[in-house]
C-alpha cells in the first residue's frame, strides 16, 4: 500500500488535516473571545460550509475536465492565501465579521473544488482500498487528537491568529505533495456541464442504498452536526473554560484512533449495518454537552462517539470507492458529499436562535435523540442494511 503516490497523497492529508482540526477551535474561541455571539460563530462556520455544499457539484464535474490532480492543488493555494489572510486579521487585532465571513466562503468554494477528487484519488493510489481509507481515518484522527489541544495552547498563548497561520502552512505543504505524485489521470468530459451534472445524478439515483444514506444526513446536518460546535463549545467554554474545549476534541480525535484501527481490522460482509451500528455512539457526544456532568465524563462520551463515527466513514467510504464505477466516482462523490453537508449551515445558522428560544443543552438533548433515531432508521431500510462488501475489497 505505501507506493510513492500513496506516500505523497498520505503526506497532503495528514498535514491539512492537522491544520483542519485547529480551525473549528479557533474560530469558536476567537470568535467568542473577540466579544462574538454563539449566533455569530455559527454563521462564521456557516460561511465556510455553505459555499462548499452550494458549489460541490460543479467540482465534481470540473475534477472530470480539469483532472484530479491539478483541481486539488489549486484549491489548496486558494486556501493557503485565505486562511493566511484570517490569520493576519486576527493577528492585527478583532476582526471584521464580514471579513471573517468573506474569507470563509472563498476557502468553502475552493474545498469544493478539492474534497470531490478525493474518493476518486484513493483507488487509484491504493489496491487496499478498505485499509487505505482506514489508514488516512486513523492519521485523521491523529490531527484531530493533537490538533483541538495544539490550538488551544497557540490561542492562549500568542493568539489565533497563529492558528490561522499553521493552517495556511498545512495547505502550502499538501499542495506540493499533491504536485509531485505521478499518478495521471487522463481529462475527460468535454460534454456541457448540465450533462455531466444530469449523468453523475442519474448514478447517484440508481442506489438506493446511497441517496437513502443521505436523505438521513440531511436531516442530521440540521439537528446534529450544525449545532454540535457552536453550541457544545460554548456549553464547556462557560462550564470549564477555553482550554477545556480543546480537551474534549481531543477525546474525540483519541475515539477516532481507536475506531480507524477497528475498522483495519474488522471486514464485515455487510460494511453499512456495521457502520450504522456503530455510529449508535456518535449520539453520546451531543447528549454530554447536554447533561451536567464532569469534563471527564463528557471526554469519556467523546471517545465512544469519535470510534463510532470513524467506523461509520470507513465502511461508508470503503462502499462508495468500490461500488461506484470509476469513471462516474467523482460526480457521484459530489452529489453523496453535497447532500450530506448542505444542511450543515442551515443547522450552524439556527443553533444559536434555537439556543435563545429553548437553551443551548436543551437543543443538545434533541440532537442526541435525532441521533439515535436516525441510525435506527438507518438499519431499518433494506437497501443501506444489505449492501455487501465489494469483491475487490476482499481480494
Amino acid at each position: 500500500m505505501w507506493s510513492r503516490d500513496f506516500v505523497l497523497f498520505f503526506t497532503a492529508r495528514t498535514v491539512s488535516m492537522l491544520g483542519g482540526a485547529m480551525i473549528p477551535v479557533a474560530t469558536a474561541l476567537g470568535m467568542l473571545g473577540a466579544g462574538y455571539t454563539e449566533t455569530e460563530v455559527g454563521l462564521a462556520l456557516a460561511a465556510w460550509m455553505a459555499p462548499m455544499a452550494a458549489l460541490i457539484l460543479f467540482g465534481g464535474v470540473l475534477m472530470d475536465r480539469f483532472t484530479p490532480r491539478r483541481m486539488m492543488v489549486g484549491a489548496d493555494v486558494i486556501r493557503m492565501l485565505t486562511q493566511a489572510g484570517v490569520g493576519l486579521l486576527f493577528a492585527s487585532g478583532r476582526p471584521a465579521l464580514w471579513q471573517v465571513l468573506v474569507l470563509s466562503a472563498i476557502a468553502g468554494a475552493a474545498a469544493a473544488m478539492y474534497v470531490p477528487g478525493v474518493a476518486g484519488t484513493i483507488p487509484r493510489v491504493s489496491a487496499d482500498v478498505q485499509r487505505a481509507n482506514a489508514t488516512l481515518r486513523v492519521s485523521e484522527a491523529i490531527m484531530q487528537l493533537l490538533g483541538p489541544g495544539l490550538s488551544g495552547a497557540l490561542i492562549g498563548f500568542a493568539g489565533a491568529g497563529v492558528v490561522f497561520a499553521v493552517d495556511s502552512a498545512g495547505f502550502g505543504i499538501s499542495a506540493l505533495c499533491l504536485l509531485l505524485m505521478r499518478v495521471r489521470v487522463p481529462a475527460s468530459g468535454e460534454e456541457p456541464v448540465l450533462v455531466r451534472l444530469r449523468e453523475g445524478w442519474r448514478e447517484f439515483r440508481a442506489r438506493t442504498w446511497m441517496w437513502s444514506v443521505i436523505l438521513i444526513w440531511v436531516i442530521f446536518g440540521i439537528t446534529l452536526f450544525g449545532p454540535l460546535i457552536p453550541l457544545g463549545s460554548a456549553v464547556v467554554t462557560s462550564a470549564f473554560g477555553p482550554a477545556a474545549y480543546g480537551l474534549v476534541l481531543s477525546a474525540s480525535g483519541a475515539g477516532t484512533i481507536l475506531g480507524g484501527l477497528v475498522a483495519l481490522r474488522v471486514r464485515p460482509s455487510r460494511p453499512l449495518a456495521a457502520g450504522g451500528v456503530g455510529m449508535l455512539l456518535f449520539a453520546l457526544e451531543p447528549l454530554s454537552f447536554a447533561l451536567d456532568v464532569p469534563l471527564p465524563v463528557i471526554m469519556a462520551a467523546h471517545v465512544l462517539g469519535g470510534a463510532g463515527w470513524a467506523f461509520w466513514s470507513v465502511m461508508w467510504a470503503t462502499s462508495v470507492q468500490t461500488l461506484v464505477p470509476a469513471d462516474a466516482l467523482n460526480r457521484v462523490s459530489a452529489y453523496e458529499i453535497g447532500g450530506s453537508t448542505m444542511s450543515v449551515p442551515i443547522g450552524q445558522v439556527l443553533a444559536g436562535p434555537m439556543a435563545e428560544l429553548a437553551g443551548k443543552q436543551e437543543v443538545l438533548g434533541f440532537s442526541a435523540l435525532v441521533a439515535v433515531a436516525g441510525c435506527l432508521v438507518l438499519l431499518s431500510v433494506r437497501p443501506i442494511r444489505t449492501v455487501r462488501r465489494a469483491a475487490a475489497v476482499s481480494a
